[in-house]
């Protein structure tokens, strides 16, 4: 008999009940202030932390408003958003090294390799954090098909 534990079951349950089983997901996570919920993607390399941007710094990319809280971070990401954006398109790692996609907070990141990683909370940061390697290789095999 498999057992899984309540967390991963909530996490999970949560997964399904906030995007549905639907295809068709929008390549970049977004809310209505934008991707990474309106936070600055430049600002976790610069600053080491999340930063909100302003509606005078954004740009559409891959079909989603990417905010900035400077000129300077908006220019960085317009020479080299692939740099910049989070992997996965802003979905949570975790949940992308597991086949499915969730949403993400701007406070559960991490920055591995010069790529910035989101999560959906900070405990399934810490879970994702326990191994690294092998769940980010699992992710890149299962995207972008995650999103069909």
């Amino acid at each position: 008999m498999i057992r899984i534990k309540p967390p991963l079951l909530i996490f999970i349950a949560f997964s399904l009940w906030s995007f549905g089983a639907f295809a068709g997901k929008p390549l970049v996570f977004s809310t209505p202030d934008g991707a990474i919920e309106g936070y600055d993607a430049v600002a976790y390399f610069t600053q080491g932390k999340p930063v909100r941007g302003s509606d005078q710094y954004s740009v559409e990319w891959n079909g989603a408003t990417f905010k900035f809280s400077s000129l300077e971070h908006l220019d960085l990401f317009k020479a080299s958003p692939e740099k910049y954006a989070p992997q996965y398109g802003g979905y949570c790692a975790y949940a992308v090294s597991e086949g499915a996609t969730a949403s993400t907070v701007p406070e559960a990141w991490t920055i591995v390799d010069d790529k910035l990683y989101l999560n959906f909370s900070l405990g399934v940061r810490n879970r994702w954090s326990k191994e690294i390697p092998g769940r980010v290789a699992r992710a890149d095999a299962n995207w972008p098909d995650v999103l069909n």
